[in-house]
Formats: C-alpha cells, sequence, structure tokens
C-alpha cells in the first residue's frame, strides 16, 4: 500500500528559507519606517472570542471568519432538537465561542478597551502578525497571511491620513515597488447615497461598487438591482462612478453634486485637507481620488486608502482608514482610530515577479569552513569563533567530507566565502580564504581574514 504524500491545507504555505529572508527583508523594512514614525509595538492573540470579531466585517467577511470548535466534547450541550435539524444559525454558537482573527484592527480595538488605563492616548500602535480567512484561494489571495498594520487611536486629526500616505510611500520605494495610492471617504459615499435617494442602502452599494474592477459596470449594476436599488438610483449612480479628470475637477462637480448632503460635503471637506497636509511634503508615488473604492468593511467611518502595484496584476497590497465607532463598540465610544495594514504575502509576490530581491538574499553564513579531518577542525573552531564576535555568521561542515561535496554546499546555500587549512596553512599559522563568486584565494591571518570579510558587501 503506497504511503499517501503529506500536504497542507488550500490556502496556505510553507516557506523555505529563501523565502523567509524575503519576507523578513519586508518586515524588517516596515518595522523600521513605523519605529521611525513613532509607532509602538504590540502582538495579540491568534484566536478571538466570536464575539469580538463577528458583526464587525459585514455579512461577507463574517461568512469568512474561521471558527475553533469548543474543547472536549463540543457536542453533549447541544439539544436535540437543534442536533438533528442542522440549523446552522442555532447550531454554531452552542459549539464554537472562539475564531482565528480575520483581522487586526478589530482585536486592536478590543485591546484598546482593555488596556485603556494602561495606554497613552493618542496611542500609536504597529503590529505584524498573521491572520486567517475562509476565502478561495487564487493569486494573491489565501487562507492564512501576515498583515502588517500600523494605526493610530484617539485622535481625530487628517494629520494621521497624510502620515500614513508619507508611510506607504516610504514603505514601497524602500522596496522598489512602484504604487498607486487610492484614496475615497465613506461621508462621500454616504452622501452618495444621499443623492440617489438610497441613503439606508449604504453597505449595499459600497459592497456593490467595490467589486467594480473585479466584475466591472455592468455586473456592478445587476447586483445592485439584486440589492434593492431602483433602475433610476442605478443610472443617477453610473456618472458618478465612472467620473473621470483631475483630484481637483472630480471633488468640484462632486461639490455641485451633494451640495445638499451635509455628510458628503463633509467628507469632501476631509479629503481636500488631507491633499492639502500631504502637498508639504509631496510623495513620490502616484496618489488619485478613487469614487469606486468603498472597502466593503462596515467599521469604516471617513478616509479608506486602498494600494496597488502598477506593474503587477494584483489585488490591493495595502489598505485601510478611518473608524470612529470601533472601540465603541467594546464599550469606549468617543475614540476614532485610523490605520492601514500592509499585506506581506502579496507584497512578497509582487517583489518576486518582478525580481526585486537583492542578489545576495538568502546566504544565511557567510562563511563556510572546510573540514578535512579532526587536525584542520580544530584548527578552524578558534576563528569561528573569533568571527562570530565580529558580528559575521559562519559555520563548519560537519563531517570530513569529499571536497567536492562541501563546495557544492557552499554554493547551494549561496556562501560567498570558503576557509580552508591544511598542513601548509596550520604550520604557518595562516587561513587560505576563496572567494566562491570570483574564484580568487588567497593565504590570511586570522586578522586580516576577517578585515577583509566584514568590509565585503
Amino acid at each position: 500500500m503506497a504511503i499517501q504524500k503529506p500536504g497542507i491545507p488550500k490556502g496556505t504555505r510553507d516557506f523555505l528559507p529563501l523565502e523567509i529572508a524575503g519576507r523578513e527583508l519586508i518586515f524588517n523594512t516596515v518595522r523600521r519606517i513605523f519605529q521611525l514614525h513613532g509607532f509602538k509595538p504590540i502582538e495579540t492573540p491568534a484566536m478571538e472570542n466570536l464575539s469580538t470579531l463577528l458583526g464587525k466585517y459585514g455579512e461577507e467577511g463574517d461568512r469568512l471568519i474561521f471558527r475553533i470548535l469548543n474543547s472536549g466534547d463540543f457536542a453533549s450541550k447541544v439539544e436535540e432538537e437543534i442536533w438533528q435539524g442542522r440549523d446552522t444559525g442555532r447550531l454554531t454558537p452552542q459549539i464554537t465561542e472562539k475564531g482565528l482573527r480575520y483581522d487586526l484592527t478589530v482585536p486592536f480595538a478590543r485591546f484598546v478597551v482593555q488596556y485603556q488605563n494602561e495606554i497613552t492616548f493618542p496611542f500609536k500602535r504597529y503590529q505584524i502578525q498573521p491572520v486567517w480567512r475562509a476565502d478561495r484561494p487564487q493569486k494573491g489571495r489565501y487562507r492564512e497571511f501576515f498583515q502588517c498594520d500600523v494605526d493610530v487611536v484617539g485622535s481625530d486629526s487628517l494629520v494621521n491620513e497624510a502620515e500614513f500616505l508619507q508611510i506607504i510611500d516610504e514603505v514601497f520605494a524602500s522596496l522598489g515597488i512602484k504604487v498607486i495610492i487610492k484614496v475615497n471617504n465613506r461621508k462621500i459615499l454616504a452622501g452618495i447615497a444621499q443623492y440617489i435617494g438610497f441613503e439606508e442602502k449604504l453597505t449595499d452599494i459600497t459592497v456593490a461598487i467595490d467589486k467594480m474592477e473585479k466584475i466591472g459596470l455592468e455586473k456592478v449594476n445587476g447586483e445592485l438591482l439584486e440589492r434593492g436599488l431602483s433602475l433610476e438610483a442605478i443610472e443617477k449612480l453610473k456618472p458618478v462612478l465612472l467620473l473621470r479628470g483631475s483630484d481637483k475637477e472630480k471633488l468640484g462637480v462632486l461639490s455641485e453634486l451633494l451640495k445638499s448632503s451635509e455628510v458628503g460635503l463633509k467628507g469632501i471637506e476631509e479629503i481636500r485637507e488631507v491633499f492639502d497636509i500631504i502637498s508639504n511634503t509631496p510623495l513620490g508615488c502616484a496618489l488619485e481620488l478613487d469614487l469606486t473604492l468603498a472597502r466593503g468593511l462596515n467599521y469604516y467611518t471617513g478616509a479608506i486608502i486602498e494600494v496597488k502595484a502598477c506593474e503587477v496584476s494584483m489585488g490591493s497590497i495595502c489598505g485601510g482608514g478611518r473608524y470612529d465607532d470601533l472601540t465603541g463598540i467594546f464599550g469606549l465610544p468617543g475614540t476614532s482610530g485610523v490605520g492601514i495594514s500592509f499585506g506581506a504575502d502579496r507584497i512578497y509576490d509582487v517583489m518576486k515577479e518582478l525580481d526585486l530581491f537583492p542578489e545576495g538574499m538568502g546566504s544565511f553564513s557567510k562563511v563556510l569552513a572546510v573540514n578535512f579531518g579532526e587536525r584542520e577542525r580544530n584548527y578552524c573552531l578558534p576563528l569561528l569563533q573569533k568571527l562570530r564576535l565580529h558580528g559575521i555568521s559562519c559555520e563548519m561542515y560537519p563531517e570530513p567530507a569529499k571536497m567536492k561535496k562541501q563546495m557544492q554546499y557552499a554554493d547551494k546555500n549561496r556562501i560567498p566565502f570558503v576557509v580552508l587549512a591544511g598542513d601548509s596553512e596550520i604550520s604557518q599559522g595562516l587561513y587560505s580564504l576563496k572567494n566562491m563568486k570570483s574564484g580568487e584565494q588567497q593565504q590570511l591571518p586570522a586578522e586580516s581574514l576577517i578585515k577583509i570579510i566584514t568590509h565585503h558587501p
């Protein structure tokens, strides 16, 4: 009987050392820039109570939460009628109380409320951890993926939105990815819903138009019709969604269309202020007002932000916005927050496709000491200790294998230098240092060898 080959769940991935190196480059880049802007790190558990998660992401988002069965005999307390009836709505709350976090924002809101007396407002935090979504796996969409979140909570100032645009620009410039930042405001969307006469359908409208780029206007219109909008309202909405021109021209047209909507005009005012603030420190990347940008998550109340890579076909690689009521759900009203999230896995895929990772990435050891036998091994060990004291990563090949095998090991592991010591080197108190790229080899004392390796890029 053939042994079944092991595997992993769909939508998840294993990571080899070289891939880990690429991900660490991304994590280190965003961490450095977050810290340059004064943000502090926190972590939260992988699982949260379902009472914390449910109802925050909209109907579609809630369906994508991975639920965790209660420990032990989870079925023992379920009424027989409910169990036999297979009524998911009644059964699920009785067999599962926890779920894997869907994002880092809702757990952060819970964290803020829980530790409100131990943190200083405005509280600036960053968090780099995995999240889980029961989504259909496809290119750039995984069921387990890392988010790199950065938020400010306890401040209404639009300076925060402008700072996040700067952070986005700095991160992607550092990684070498050409991007476009798209912005909108939920208040503008609320004003548009009023303008077409369906204010109460704001959530339905945003969920539908958020799919514009993916499914096109015709299918969006069909979905709006299914969600209860009239043909007249859909026709009235169409020119707004297709509005073209500069951001200034778009805002001018919107100001006229939404002149009777107080909330819509407030959104336009906020967008203009963010654009005005950021003009003092202009971005290197493109910035565009996109009225089809809705971001379906229910908790956004103000600015919404989404970032797309310009040279790769991929979903958003960063996004976020302002949320005024999220902490209020957990008992701390009146504490506004705003933040963005970088999708590390998608960023990795973009960088890999564009070949943006540095050539030397994945060289975990800088030096390999060749093992010719016990005498030679013992001669090289003190050198390896000195190298490590100088911060140089190095290793000894564990067995006295054939020279070819040891050199192949160095080559496959991208180790740039090999140290060799035979009778000649030992008698002179020297070491032979071979540059694996150039093939150059020279005999040196330990101090000179360390100096050369230290100054190697």
